[in-house]
């Protein structure tokens, strides 16, 4: 007996062109999948350049802004005049070396103090006019006043005040004139 099944003609036609069809259906799927991972690695290398070239890009602006902030530091801190950071109470936030020099303290140590201690007990009715001015007006406000470094030294100061709108806070400039008064 055969163990072959009787296939008709049609019918053998039909198993034959499955198999065919089976074996190029595997090769389109391998193809198919070949192609979409090319597809992937390249997208993958394309977003590793990009990558690296906004690692290029960031490492630049991060270079420019040491660059401004080096040349910021050298602009505040070594002024020839002293500047403060005030709120309208006198508490100092932020100063300079310059600043710090003419109250004769670190600078460190003057964050948080208050500016009114420094001033001279006859000038103060002065500096307390000088805040409220910059707090109500828009404008630059100035006066002239002493500053008392210790229990016989005074320093005959000009201040120029402007209040910033972001932060409420005062900038104060303060230029020895102890050496015009004499």
């Amino acid at each position: 007996m055969n163990d072959e099944p009787d296939l008709t003609d049609a019918q053998l036609l039909r198993e034959n062109a499955e198999k065919e069809l089976e074996k190029t259906q595997n090769k389109t799927i391998l193809t198919s999948i070949e192609t979409d991972v090319k597809r992937i690695v390249h997208e993958l290398q394309v977003h590793q350049i990009e990558l690296k070239m906004q690692n290029e890009e960031l490492n630049k602006a991060n270079e420019k802004a040491e660059a401004a902030l080096k040349k910021y530091t050298m602009m505040y801190d070594f002024a020839p005049m002293g500047y403060f950071t005030l709120d309208q109470n006198g508490i100092i936030y932020e100063l300079n070396f310059t600043g710090a020099d003419m109250l004769g303290l670190r600078r460190f140590s003057l964050i948080n103090s208050n500016l009114k201690l420094f001033i001279s007990e006859e000038t103060l009715p002065l500096f307390n006019d000088l805040l409220r001015r910059i707090y109500l007006g828009k404008s630059k406000q100035s006066c002239e006043l002493m500053l008392k470094l210790d229990t016989d030294r005074l320093l005959a100061v000009y201040m120029e005040g402007i209040i910033t709108r972001e932060d409420n806070k005062c900038l104060l400039s303060l230029v020895d004139i102890t050496w015009f008064k004499k």
